[in-house]
């Protein structure tokens, strides 16, 4: 019932919800729809995942693709994907010495170094990059460990990621996105700060029309780590007039959404009307 009664908010922000919408297709509208509802079962998978539940990283209101390992997966897996799930660094070595192959992937395409990022086991995951670990490697709905580790607020993972060589240009996820979208989008202020100071593309768009300004307005709650997240593109210098696929403006769009102190700050900034 909740999904329900955010289902019209979502298909606002969506940009479903114009004027527009009268020309739609009932058959369009209703796949949109359907794709909202395949966007929570996903979300609810990642909630439930044991190292999500045991770091507590997870928010109440995550809008998430990515499907971490579930506890029926971590009981089958043997070598390297079981030690990087248990955080067995000795056992990583042992097994890397004794030729176990460290791309090997399991049915999601995850490598042991991404069950590694799921789990939050930095020490495990630092072995795993010593023997050779590809760090921009993609899973199956193409996330690579920087932006596992974006989403799930871990900081110690994405500076560990980023000092390794991870690539913060890399295009990732269902949505052609970035690392840096990902975590402005929840809300993880310290995460985008990381990421801005690794290079990452302050204007990438992805396949939704949404640059990672447009994300933190548009699936933001207006709160206080949104506002310093707009705050930090603000100062390293986003496009703050870089139109969603829809031309509204960032400035448009916080006005639609009501976040009126993100707007003045765009203002303030010169963020055209």
């Amino acid at each position: 019932m909740g999904n329900l009664k955010n289902l019209w908010r979502r298909m606002r922000v969506a940009e479903m919800a114009t004027p527009e919408i009268q020309h739609r297709t009932p058959k369009a509208i209703l796949l949109v729809v359907a794709i909202l509802f395949a966007h929570d079962a996903l979300a609810a998978a990642i909630t439930r995942s044991p190292g999500a539940a045991k770091h507590g990283r997870v928010g109440k209101d995550l809008q998430l693709a990515q499907v971490p390992p579930q506890r029926d997966e971590l009981d089958r897996y043997r070598g390297l994907h079981a030690a990087a799930a248990g955080g067995d660094s000795a056992a990583i070595s042992r097994l890397v010495s004794a030729g176990a192959n460290v791309e090997g992937r399991d049915r999601h395409g995850r490598t042991p170094l991404m069950v590694a990022a799921y789990e939050g086991k930095h020490i495990t995951a630092k072995a795993l990059i010593d023997a050779g670990a590809d760090i921009n490697a993609l899973d199956n709905d193409r996330y690579d460990l920087l932006t596992i580790a974006s989403v799930l607020n871990d900081i110690e993972m994405v500076k560990l990621a980023i000092a390794s060589g991870a690539d913060t240009k890399l295009v990732t996820s269902p949505y052609e996105g970035t690392a840096l979208i990902a975590a402005a989008h929840l809300g993880h202020v310290d995460v985008v700060r990381t990421l801005i100071l690794g290079k990452a593309p302050l204007d990438h768009v992805n396949n939704l029309g949404w640059t990672a300004l447009i994300e933190a307005i548009v699936l933001g709650d207006g709160g206080p780590p949104h506002i310093a997240i707009v705050s930090t593109l603000i100062e390293a210098e986003a496009n703050l007039d870089l139109a969603d696929g829809n031309g509204n403006t960032p400035l448009a769009l916080a006005r639609l959404h009501g976040h009126q102190e993100i707007a003045d700050m765009l203002l303030d900034a010169g963020a055209r009307r």
